[in-house]
């Protein structure tokens, strides 16, 4: 099981489209995962229509995918046990609330955004991955997203920088 991650894509207000790189790694995944901040409806659209599609909104969403999607999901990806949610609140400290979030769940792997910076980190026996922006640099130095591999329910990420 291969998944290209993404948040914060912000399509159009901060790009036309994601990067190119970005959909060569789509066309050779299994799955994509959105961490929120679309931004449009046409966007979200976009994506389901090329591969499965796992997604939350995010607090910059249109108020159209607030009512398609959820806030936060938790589903299993071949034996590991993924929480995804877009995150909330200031950058410092983002983790803890993510991690709240999901507080009794025994998810094995947390997927936000919000922040715009790449992160990949175990925190209290928890992986935590923030593929970061595609499309921006306000809050991060570089553009990135993550590529998530599991192979025997175990997991390896990538986080790729552009």
């Amino acid at each position: 099981m291969r998944a290209v991650v993404i948040s914060d894509t912000h399509i159009p207000s901060r790009a036309r489209d994601i990067p190119k790189v970005i959909w060569e790694d789509i066309e050779s995944s299994d799955l994509i995962i959105h961490a929120g901040d679309f931004t449009t409806v046409d966007f979200y659209v976009q994506l389901k229509s090329v591969k499965p599609l796992k997604a939350v909104h995010g607090n910059m969403d249109e108020i159209d995918l607030f009512h398609l999607l959820k806030e936060k999901e938790i589903f299993d990806l071949e034996g590991v046990r993924v929480g995804l949610t877009h995150g909330f609140g200031a950058p410092y400290g983002i983790e803890k609330r993510v991690m709240k979030v999901f507080e009794g769940e025994n998810v094995d792997l947390i997927i936000f955004g919000h922040s715009h910076i790449p992160v990949f980190k175990k925190v209290d026996g928890v992986h935590l991955l923030n593929p970061g922006t595609p499309t921006d640099t306000i809050y991060a130095r570089r553009q990135s997203y993550a590529i998530l591999t599991i192979t025997d329910k175990t997991f390896n990420v990538e986080i790729k920088y552009l």
